[in-house]
């Protein structure tokens, strides 16, 4: 989804975002394409077809699953899935330093989403397994593969920077990152950083991090297949492998995803891969390289006042990264990442009535190296250099020009130059003070400063962690809006944000409860005039308290709890988008996230888990919000394991059947049944 709002109104094409808040549709490089009036009998065919293909795939996949189960029984000896709270050594974070730092330790307020916690939810897209940690609100346009955003502490979606193995993945015109296709194959874990970072990461990284870390092979190499079924016309298939031989690593995942969803034209086909590989002379030195491919086929079927029946989107994405780990010395290190990604776009057909059938091309490439230098065990030193080179534009042959002359092509190319010198001090045991600031560079609008401040202090005897920080961030003007506004001229948006917060362990660390209080002042916004050209002119305001709780009774049983208040506000009257004080669209007050899982018998998990979601407005251009319907859900999902080379699983999606919609005009589904089985060798 969009994130700067666009107005509502039943029947109408979408219009262009302005101010605060997410459109209910995609962005311009997404636009519809309009198709004016494809044969009724020609469509009625065309689905017979896909139909029958579909009937005779799935027949292929049941037998191939039927004929390779028996061989897959009898093959290596491996162990069943870890629980997502087993003992452990003390987790280690890096995004919250960008080098290895202790949890329990971090100045920055994080939270870690494990692998071992995305299987037992049985997870199957990053964006779901998001809607756990508190800041964090996911607003999904509809039912899987529509535009899906989120929201860090009342922020848009573009004010966030979301990386894979450190390697930035925002992507398309509008500079945010489309959650709807990243699956959660070959993850390790998900570091969530909240509050300003753009001092280690640059542009985008305004309301916080959200970064990816695939597995890294080790141990004899292993393989895991796995098929599921459900309501919606649903089928996926996926597979993973990992695994260390003679120095050379790997990790690799892929998966296919066939569902009809609800409503007419609202099918989503998604195949995506991803592999990480390395080689490994000794200890000291890594060379490797991640590889991504996706590609997705969306029907969109519009708002349920406004349906379109054959409105279809095409997205296939691929990234390369390069990357070379040196550590010369016990104090010092290198870090090197070399990455090109490409993204492509097709609507066709488009039913917007204006632009028509389009094609968008995205491509970048990045230089990113960092050095980390340990002259005293109290001070680490930690610099680096980032390039960024991209290119983004869209074709649109079939354009109107009803309202004047209209490009049929439209691009933008920016550049980037940065650096960063940030210090880690450690002047006495558990006190950990760092200091930094970045200076970052661009073709169009020149240079700009940010800056970081963070603490933390362990308190050993009571086992407490105090942590605050107060920094500045900044989120370029988007391709979009610099082509769209006619306005090239526009300046970066800005935050300063800060924060304060309490960490406290108890029962032996089998109990963390954490407290936040935030704060950001958004400056600088890129927001539309009353002649509808972008300009820099709102401000906002964003408050409120994240809570976190996790705890671990007894070996086999987790419960985690999170709960985020904000007040998120309009502040300037130039921005015609919202009236002053206007409280910013699908911004909720109230977010409330409970999930307990249980090992029966170390054989059978069972985990259940509820979100309740309060208190949201919508953007009602120029006039006041109107109040969107609160809304809950209840997921079950259960896992037995027959072997330890067999397991059998099942869920419930949305158990009480609530309907809902995270976005006005787009209901989620209803209630959901699927079931599968997993293969390990």
């Amino acid at each position: 989804m969009r994130n700067r709002p666009v107005w509502f109104v039943p029947g109408s094409a979408r219009v262009p975002r302005v101010g605060f808040g997410v459109a209910p549709k995609r962005s311009f490089l997404k636009a519809r394409i309009s198709g004016g009036g494809v044969a009724q009998k020609k469509s009625a065919m065309a689905r017979h077809h896909r139909q029958h293909a579909r009937r005779v795939r799935d027949s292929i996949r049941y037998a191939a699953l039927l004929l390779f189960a028996p061989s897959i029984c009898f093959g290596q000896q491996t162990s069943p899935t870890p629980s997502p709270g087993e003992a452990e050594t003390e987790q280690v974070v890096v995004s919250a330093t960008r080098f290895d730092i202790p949890l329990d330790q971090s100045p920055a307020s994080v939270s870690v989403i494990t692998s071992e916690d995305i299987e037992a939810r049985q997870i199957q897209r990053v964006s779901d397994a998001l809607r756990e940690p508190p800041g964090l609100s996911v607003v999904q346009t509809g039912t899987a593969g529509q535009l899906t955003s989120v929201f860090i502490r009342g922020l848009r979606s573009e004010h966030t920077q979301v990386l894979l193995d450190g390697i930035p993945i925002n992507q398309g015109l509008q500079g945010a990152f489309n959650f709807a296709d990243l699956t959660t194959d070959d993850i390790d874990r998900i570091e969530v950083v909240r509050g300003p970072q753009s001092t280690l990461y640059g542009p985008r990284a305004l309301a916080g991090v959200i970064q990816i870390f695939t597995k890294q092979g080790t141990g004899t190499p292993g393989v895991m297949i796995a098929a599921e079924g459900g309501s919606y016309d649903t089928f996926r298939e996926w597979s993973q492998s990992e695994g260390k031989i003679d120095g050379f690593d790997y990790s690799v995942g892929a998966s296919r995803l066939d569902t009809d969803n609800a409503r007419p034209n609202n099918n989503y086909r998604n195949t995506a891969a991803i592999t990480d590989v390395g080689w490994s002379p000794n200890d000291q030195l890594r060379i490797g390289s991640l590889f991504t491919y996706s590609v997705s086929d969306t029907g969109n079927p519009n708002t349920i006042f406004d349906p379109r029946p054959i409105d279809h989107f095409l997205t296939e994405r691929w990234l390369i990264g390069p990357h070379i780990d040196w550590k010369a010395s016990d104090w010092w290190e290198h870090k090197f990442i070399f990455s090109y990604d490409h993204e492509r776009q097709i609507n066709d057909p488009n039913e917007d009535g204006f632009v028509g059938p389009t094609r968008a091309l995205f491509e970048r490439s990045q230089i990113d190296y960092q050095n980390d230098l340990r002259p005293t065990s109290w001070l680490t030193l930690t610099s680096g250099f980032f390039y960024s080179r991209l290119n983004a534009g869209q074709e649109r042959p079939f354009v109107l020009q009803i309202f004047g002359p209209q490009p049929t092509f439209v691009s933008d190319h920016t550049e980037e130059v940065a650096g960063f010198l940030q210090a880690t001090l450690t002047p006495v045991k558990n006190l950990i003070f760092v200091a930094g600031g970045r200076f970052d560079h661009f073709n169009q609008f020149g240079g700009v400063w940010t800056y970081r401040f963070a603490s933390s202090y362990k308190v050993d005897k009571t086992n407490t962690t105090l942590h605050s920080s107060v920094a500045t961030g900044f989120s370029p003007p988007s391709s979009q809006d610099k082509i769209f506004g006619n306005n090239f001229g526009l300046k970066p948006e800005r935050d300063l944000g800060w924060d304060i917060g309490v960490e406290q362990r108890l029962w032996e660390n089998r109990v963390t409860v954490g407290l936040t209080y935030f704060h950001n002042d958004l400056s600088n916004v890129i927001g539309f005039n009353g002649l509808f050209q972008t300009l820099n002119l709102g401000a906002a305001e964003t408050q409120g308290l994240e809570a976190e709780l996790r705890a671990q009774p007894v070996a086999n049983v987790v419960f985690t709890a999170s709960y985020t208040y904000l007040e998120a506000e309009k502040t300037s009257s130039k921005d015609i988008s919202q009236l002053q004080g206007a409280r910013l669209p699908r911004r909720p007050r109230n977010e409330v996230y409970v999930s307990a899982s249980y090992l029966w018998w170390k054989r059978f998990r069972v985990t259940i888990e509820a979100k309740f979601v309060n208190a949201r407005e919508e953007l009602n251009f120029g006039g006041p919000n109107f109040d969107i319907e609160d809304y809950s859900f209840v997921n079950i999902a259960a896992e037995y394991e027959i072997t330890p080379h067999v397991s059998i699983f099942g869920r419930l999606d949305n158990l009480t059947n609530e309907q809902y919609s995270e976005v006005f005009g787009f209901p989620a589904l209803g209630r959901a049944a699927y079931g599968g089985m997993k293969l390990r060798f």
